[in-house]
């Protein structure tokens, strides 16, 4: 069953499936976000949240990581297979930089380390929905780029950091602009294919993932910065810090 999507404002009310195992934690978020005006469901293994996703329609879901019966990293991936576009925040106990990746590589649009405030989960949430109702907040004119300790001239193809210079190819460059501009957001493989390629077709999809791995290289001095694949959709620079 596929789920159609929908263009979400923060006018909407927006229902949240909180996944969190936590019992003190899990009552206290779903009391704290319905007094805030978003209708909350909880449960408290992967197994129920995932059986509730696929019954009840929510606009957010928040996933503790570590959850019995099913792991939120697995639930995420079953929830994406149903709906691509619905925002999903992880909440972890966890701070290894790979447990982020791995979290972003299953579709996770925020990934907040325990213990954290409401007020900070609270900004969270509002950002993400802003992004899913709103358009891209980088115009497509823009042209420099921070990211992470990286500084990129789209107009001169260069990508600079500590006083070093690295002159991009065009596609290269193409490609990175596109990336900076849905940065810790999935750009669609498909979107960058007809912009950049003109055409989405397996051959040129190949040649992409060459110059995903050429752009991983130049920025791999920078253990801040990664370029996760994002099943099934695309791919997501990451900025960690």
């Amino acid at each position: 069953m596929k789920v159609s999507q929908k263009k979400i404002t923060m006018k909407d009310e927006i229902k949240i499936l909180l996944v969190e195992d936590d019992n003190n934690l899990g009552q206290l978020l779903q009391e704290y976000l319905q007094i805030k005006g978003f209708p909350t469901t909880l449960r408290r293994d992967g197994e129920a949240g995932l059986e509730t996703f696929h019954s009840v329609g929510f606009d957010l879901c928040i996933l503790d990581v570590m959850l019995p019966k099913m792991d939120g990293f697995t639930l995420a991936e079953k929830i994406r297979e149903q709906n691509k576009k619905i925002p999903i925040i992880f909440l972890t106990a966890k701070s290894m930089k790979e447990d982020a990746i791995k979290g972003f590589k299953a579709g996770a649009d925020d990934y907040i380390h325990k213990p954290f405030s409401m007020e900070e989960l609270l900004l969270r949430i509002e950002a993400i929905m802003r992004r899913v109702g709103e358009q891209p907040v980088t115009p497509e004119t823009q042209e420099y780029f921070e990211v992470g300790s990286f500084s990129f001239d789209y107009s001169t193809q260069k990508l600079q950091r500590n006083g070093e210079s690295k002159k991009l190819t065009s596609k290269e460059a193409a490609l990175l602009k596109m990336l900076c501009e849905h940065k810790n957001r999935t750009l669609e493989r498909s979107k960058a294919l007809k912009k950049i390629w003109l055409d989405d077709n397996y051959f040129n999809a190949r040649s992409m993932d060459v110059y995903i791995t050429k752009l991983r290289k130049y920025l791999k001095s920078d253990e801040n910065i990664q370029i996760v694949n994002v099943h099934g959709q695309g791919f997501k620079l990451v900025e960690l810090v």
